[in-house]
């Protein structure tokens, strides 16, 4: 990655300076060179409607049956410490972990029979849609890079697809997205990526940018150290461009979010920067972060919140984890609503499968691919309303059974894509669906 060198002013909260981050000025792009991005950029038609997603993943299966799916009727070894709640619509209760999500309850859909989970403790389904098996040769793009390769940047300062994702123990849970078989030019843009400080642009400092002919040289001696990996190729086509995204403030100010209203901010909680085991932090600033990247031109905005793989003390991890994910979540849709943003950009809150439905004896619950839980919100959609049910134990589908490939036809079909009729061409030439769409559609309930 690129690196230009800055000065030590303005510090954001995590003490890394804004004119620091215009060093990096987009270059860490999921491993990407710039110019990929600029490539993808110049390939694909800019459309003026700004439609976005903010896909929120739990990493290591959430406990669907202590969330949204309350088991009032279960014996009390399946049923758990937690009790339902009403919300502000008739006949819906969830989680009494949940109060302020159960006060605008309307804006929520809860899919209560999510099936199709491989079982695997990996991101890949929640950001993909896909199964693992059968890959096609470099395997399949996550939505964010389906978009990054349909529609290109709203801004050319600002990368279609961000991954806010930190780095964890168990490294499938910090996948942002895969751009598969699309290339690296479709990979998330990661701020809190590795080998952001790598590479220097050697001898030139932010303030010395305005001279067109030193930073050139300084080009040239630095894609001549790299040439060789062919890292920078077709870099001169696309050096004016380079220089817009390097010089621009867009993307550094939509990252710094201490320009937000402190009673704002306050909504949303700080969260802890603290990892929980091998899983990530519980970084409330994220949920905040992503609103103000999808307003700055982003279209896709990934990341993951702490870590939910409870074969141990549920219910008082429950406690500590479920109230803050309540804040965050219902902040950020007031606060897309509040700036008219919330019929164009898809929310949706999910992990990996569910948990069983009988406590172990570490007052836990073990892995339960069978049936989990998601949250859906925004994107013009018919909310206020439970979609599918388990039986009475929670143990399996009982009703409207929700696959994964349904939510997401049923997000590209927000976005302004029809996955009936869209493709994108694979490494062999060959067209790929989106979806299988001999088996999965758009979900009725919600368009």
């Amino acid at each position: 990655m690129l690196k230009i060198l800055g000065s030590q002013k303005s510090q954001f909260c995590d003490r890394i300076t804004r004119r620091n981050f215009l060093q990096i000025g987009g270059l860490a792009l999921g491993g990407m060179s710039l110019p990929q991005l600029l490539q993808a950029e110049s390939a694909t038609p800019q459309k003026k409607q700004h439609k976005g997603i903010i896909m929120i993943f739990l990493p290591g299966g959430p406990p669907h049956q202590d969330m949204w799916d309350i088991k009032v009727d279960a014996p009390s070894e399946i049923r758990g410490e937690f009790n339902a709640i009403q919300t502000n619509v008739s006949g819906i209760e969830i989680g009494d972990q949940f109060p302020r999500m159960a006060q605008m309850a309307d804006k929520f859909a809860f899919i209560r029979s999510m099936v199709g989970s491989d079982g695997r403790h990996d991101a890949f389904q929640c950001l993909s849609g896909q199964r693992f098996n059968n890959q096609p040769l470099g395997g399949w793009p996550c939505l964010g890079s389906v978009l990054s390769h349909k529609y290109g940047a709203v801004d050319p300062a600002v990368p279609a697809f961000l991954g806010l994702s930190p780095k964890m123990g168990h490294m499938p849970w910090s996948r942002a997205g895969e751009p598969g078989f699309l290339g690296l030019s479709h990979a998330p843009f990661r701020p809190n990526g590795e080998g952001m400080a790598d590479m220097t642009l050697n001898g030139i400092t932010l303030d010395r940018l305005d001279n067109r002919k030193q930073v050139l040289g300084s080009l040239d001696r630095f894609r001549s150290q790299v040439d060789a990996s062919g890292m920078m190729k077709g870099l001169d086509s696309f050096t004016e461009q380079a220089f817009g995204i390097l010089t621009s403030s867009k993307l550094a100010d939509a990252l710094d979010i201490t320009k937000e209203d402190q009673k704002l901010r306050d909504r949303y909680g700080r969260g802890t920067a603290k990892k929980a085991a091998d899983g990530g932090p519980k970084l409330l600033d994220d949920f905040l972060t992503a609103r103000r990247l999808i307003e700055a031109g982003a279209r896709c905005v990934t990341l993951a919140f702490s870590r939910w793989d409870w074969h141990g003390g549920n219910f008082k991890r429950g406690r500590q984890d479920m109230p803050m994910l309540d804040q965050g979540v219902t902040a950020l849709i007031e606060d897309l609503e509040n700036r008219g943003m919330l019929d164009d950009v898809t929310v949706v809150v999910w992990g990996e499968f569910g948990r069983t439905p009988k406590i172990n004896p570490n007052a836990g619950r073990d892995h339960w691919p069978r049936v989990s839980t998601a949250l859906l919100a925004g994107g013009g959609m018919k909310t206020g309303q439970v979609i599918g049910s388990t039986n009475r134990l929670g143990e399996y589908a009982e009703d409207r059974p929700v696959h994964f490939q349904e939510v997401f036809a049923t997000l590209y079909h927000n976005l302004g894509i029809n996955v009936e009729t869209t493709t994108v061409t694979d490494l062999q030439g060959r067209p790929r669906y989106l979806v299988d769409n001999n088996a999965y559609k758009v979900m009725r309930e919600l368009v």
